[in-house]
Formats: structure tokens, sequence, C-alpha cells
């Protein structure tokens, strides 16, 4: 792998087509300090550049055994006395969530431990989540006297209005099989057999076209907002642009001729 930048909270590697992004706090329980947003807002920002157009898949990880502890509270309470930079911190960590949700990539969250607050809501922002059996999962604000206010759009998106309701208005904690059940994470498995299932879902993502996947990406995100009607024209001319492309070219040849696809790693068997 080679590493991306140089950051104290986050690490990034890439190794080819895959970007791993790890928190880094372990010491901390890799709670989110500003630095840590800001990282990270670097990192998703950077992976959106031409230079990483190859980047399909980013696995969020993290460090240690606990995945995300939420904001780092000390960072909390030094902006509690400025309105001004506590409006700046929350507006940074909307801007990451924003980031992370809408990136080219597909981001698979690896889920080795807790997940709290702030954390939760990086889980929410994945287009795949995968938990291990020692996961927990807590929207713990209202335990604090706070509110999960900058996360809520997303959880809201994630697990629907009435599992939010009763998840952000109890805080209570719950494991990877309930977060399975309601939508949190899309699968739940035994501690040993998450590196197996996260490198799994890592291959079934490089089976998928680059512009394909990105372009599959931009097209979720725009249906979700608007009724069918609204978006027939875009729908119509993404797909027809997408069938004049090479790449859609070389995938359906392939198909044909019952090989793999040029983009798939020789060491992947496209027909598994």
């Amino acid at each position: 792998m080679d590493m991306v930048d140089t950051f104290e909270t986050i690490t990034c590697e890439l190794a080819g087509p895959v970007a791993t992004v790890t928190l880094n706090r372990p010491d901390v329980r890799n709670a989110m300090s500003h630095r840590m947003i800001d990282e990270l807002l670097r990192c998703f920002t950077m992976l959106r550049e031409p230079a990483h157009a190859g980047v399909r898949a980013v696995v969020l990880r993290a460090a240690g055994t606990v995945f995300c502890a939420g904001g780092d509270l000390r960072d909390l309470s030094d902006t509690a006395s400025s309105p001004e930079a506590a409006s700046e911190a929350t507006a940074r960590t909307d801007e990451l969530l924003r980031a992370v949700n809408t990136a080219p990539q597909v981001v698979i969250a690896r889920v080795q431990g807790p997940a709290v607050g702030g954390g939760l809501g990086l889980v929410c922002v994945s287009d795949l989540a995968i938990a291990a059996e020692r996961a927990r999962f807590a929207f713990n604000e209202v335990r604090l006297g706070l509110v999960p206010s900058v996360i809520s759009p997303y959880v809201v998106a994630r697990i629907g209005f009435t599992h939010a309701r009763r998840l952000m208005l109890t805080g209570v904690r719950i494991g990877a099989a309930e977060a399975r059940e309601i939508g949190l994470v899309h699968d739940a498995c035994l501690d040993d057999d998450l590196d197996e299932l996260v490198d799994a879902a890592v291959r079934d993502v490089l089976q998928c076209g680059p512009q394909a996947l990105r372009s599959c990406k931009a097209l979720l995100f725009h249906v979700a907002a608007a009724p069918p009607a609204d978006t027939l024209t875009y729908r119509v001319d993404l797909l027809n642009r997408l069938r004049a492309s090479d790449e859609a070219g070389q995938g359906m040849l392939a198909f044909l001729q019952k090989r793999p696809a040029p983009w798939i790693p020789q060491t992947e068997d496209a027909h598994e």
C-alpha cells in the first residue's frame, strides 16, 4: 500500500483501486476532534481529484477496539463559550458527512467495535456497512444533554423516521444484529469473520466499471430527491451516454465472450 499525505489523526493508504482510511486515535476511542474532522474532510476531498479517479472503493475503518466514541468532548467544551466557533465546527462536521455521503467511490464502513454519536453518523453516510458481533451503536447525545443535530438527516435517511425516533430519543444502545435488522448496517458477523466480509464486499465493487460506479452513485442521489417525472430526462440521457461509452462496450463484449471485463483485477474471477 502507498501512504497518501501526512495526517495526525487518520491514515489513508492506496492499493490500486482501493483506499483504506483509518481513524487513528485509539487512545481516546477514536473520538472525533476538530483536527480529525478536518483531516477526514481533506482526505475525502483529495480522493475526488482526477489523480484518484481509478479508486473505486474506500474502506473506512478504525484502529483499536472502538470504531468511534463520537465527538471529542474536550473540543466541544472549548467551543461552547464561542457561538461563532461552535457554528463553524458544526458546519465543518456536516461538510465532512456530505463529502463521505456523496464520495464518487463506494464507501464501505468496517465497524469492529462501538460506534456512537458522530461516529455513527459516519456509518450512516457509508454505502455499505459491515459490523462485527462486538459492535454497539447508540445516539447517546440526549443522555449528555445534547441532541444529534448534525447527523440527524443522515440517520433518518438511513433507518427511517420511526427507528430514528426510538434510538435518538432514548439514547439506547443496540447490537450488531439489531442494527442489521433496522438497516443501520448491511451485514453483521462474528468478530473473526469481519475482514472476510469486508474483502468480499470490496471484490464485489471491483467487478463494476469505474465510470458506471460513479455515475450510478450520482444517479441514486439525483432520483432520491425528486419525483420520477422530474428526473426522466436525466435518467435517459445518462443511460444513453453510458451505452455509447467505451467502458460499456468493453463490458458487454466481455459478458458475451464469457470473460472478465478489463477493469476487474486479474486475480479476481468475474463469475464468482
